[in-house]
């Protein structure tokens, strides 16, 4: 007969509520929405300035009197918080590549097309209206789309929409996800220090081969990655975000024990467990169940490949976290219609390139492919609710925000980032509230 497990009252009322909260998928959504309100909040209040050098403060760490990685808190959290984003990202992408919707090129193509021509497509936009100006550089900050906003609107909806919608949109982001990393690592790249760069290609290939021969120690990986590759990344020029994606991609994906064997073991252990003290009764256990306990938790752990563990066990710290705290250090977006602000061109260019690029470039592109009956509607999907999607693709809050600190030099042009990240918010805003009307119209 199966006991029951007793729960406290402050598990009950406060660690399980919160525990199932968080388990939602819009929940990061939310806490990354709310932060985002705090940071414009603070920028237009009378706190402005105190907020703004807030995040100018300067951490470094010292040796002999001297001080190395002497960075503002806002270069930390960019460079930093923002390569464990980077680096969750880069396991997504190599699973969705090994055995997920982009595994097969069937499978991939659709998606990979559609995330082209919503990165093409903005682009192209935004370089008509900075055209010849000092702030055309910018031209990638609204090719990028923000997954965790997007999906938390779509699942905002429920089961009104078809399974196939959420694949395809999750296919997207993933793919857009990957053309933003190529587009940062090529144009987004400041003075190489090839010395720095092949040291930190070293490590990489270091943990390749580490992978190939069995390694699959997490303390391993990490040390090589942080103190290795991300360290001698980030002395290189090139940005240190691409350096999280490489060691990502080196993680192993297979897991120590297959399948057959772990239910094999487990029922084995479990037979000894229950032959050395086959009472029911709440008491300590014997020694010897001990061991055999920690041996289950052992190969439960060995079943998981270790790629998947950290994505899955990084995801909480990423999302309740690492997101929120960038968009406080980024979101601070004066509106404002004085000098410096207001419907710039570079304002202009951004927010066109968001609502319009993404919907005809995903969208369009991809209903014209359906129609020329290059590829085949996913099932379940319509003409309307891919309408839908290309708004819900539009939000390119975190991905454009990130890319807005890497496109302009802020001692050069102060006045560009501001009127960027007003763009963003205003494309991000009736993206997702466009997308979301259509596709519950269309639920209905």
């Amino acid at each position: 007969m199966e006991q029951q497990i007793k729960s406290t009252p402050i598990e009950r009322w406060i660690t399980n509520p919160l525990n199932r909260w968080a388990s939602k998928s819009t929940s990061g959504g939310i806490v990354l929405f709310l932060a985002a309100l705090i940071a414009i909040f603070m920028a237009n209040s009378p706190w402005a300035e105190w907020y703004h050098h807030l995040w100018e403060h300067k951490i470094g760490f010292g040796f002999d009197n001297e001080l190395f990685l002497n960075l503002s808190l806002h270069h930390w959290v960019n460079d930093g918080l923002m390569a464990v984003f980077f680096f969750v990202v880069g396991l997504e992408l190599k699973r969705e590549l090994t055995s997920g919707e982009l595994s097969s090129p069937k499978k991939a193509m659709l998606p990979i097309i559609a995330a082209i021509g919503g990165m093409v497509v903005p682009a192209l936009i935004y370089t008509f209206f900075a055209f010849g100006t000092d702030a055309a550089h910018g031209w990638g900050i609204p090719m990028a789309t923000d997954i965790a906003f997007a999906l938390g609107v779509l699942h905002l909806l429920g089961d009104r929409v078809p399974v196939s919608l959420k694949v395809f949109l999750t296919a997207l982001a993933i793919a857009d996800d990957l053309g933003a990393v190529l587009v940062i690592a090529i144009f987004y790249t400041s003075e190489l220090s090839m010395m720095h760069l092949g040291i930190g290609l070293g490590f990489f290939l270091v943990l390749v081969i580490s992978n190939i021969i069995g390694i699959k120690n997490v303390l391993y990986y990490a040390i090589i990655g942080i103190v290795g590759v991300w360290l001698a990344f980030l002395l290189s020029g090139v940005h240190a975000t691409i350096a999280a994606v490489l060691v990502a991609f080196a993680i192993p994906s297979t897991a120590r024990v297959g399948e057959s064997y772990f239910v094999q073991k487990m029922n084995l252990l479990r037979d000894r467990f229950r032959g050395l003290d086959p009472k029911e009764k709440i008491s300590n256990l014997t020694t010897e169940q001990v061991y055999i306990v920690e041996e289950m938790d052992t190969l439960c752990t060995d079943v998981i490949p270790l790629s998947y563990r950290l994505e899955h066990g990084m995801h909480g710290f990423v999302s309740f976290v690492v997101m929120p705290v960038f968009a406080l250090a980024n979101a601070a977006i004066p509106i404002s219609m004085g000098e410096g602000g207001g419907l710039s061109y570079v304002t202009m260019g951004v927010a066109l390139g968001l609502l319009l690029g993404k919907v005809i470039g995903v969208s369009g592109l991809t209903a014209l492919l359906i129609k020329t009956k290059l590829v085949k509607m996913p099932e379940g999907m319509t003409y309307t609710n891919l309408f839908g999607l290309g708004f819900l693709a539009a939000i390119g809050f975190t991905m454009s925000l990130f890319v807005t600190e890497l496109a302009f030099d802020a001692q050069l042009h102060p006045e560009y980032p501001g009127q960027a990240k007003l763009g963003i918010l205003i494309a991000s805003g009736l993206g997702g509230l466009i997308g979301f009307l259509l596709l519950n119209r269309k639920a209905k």
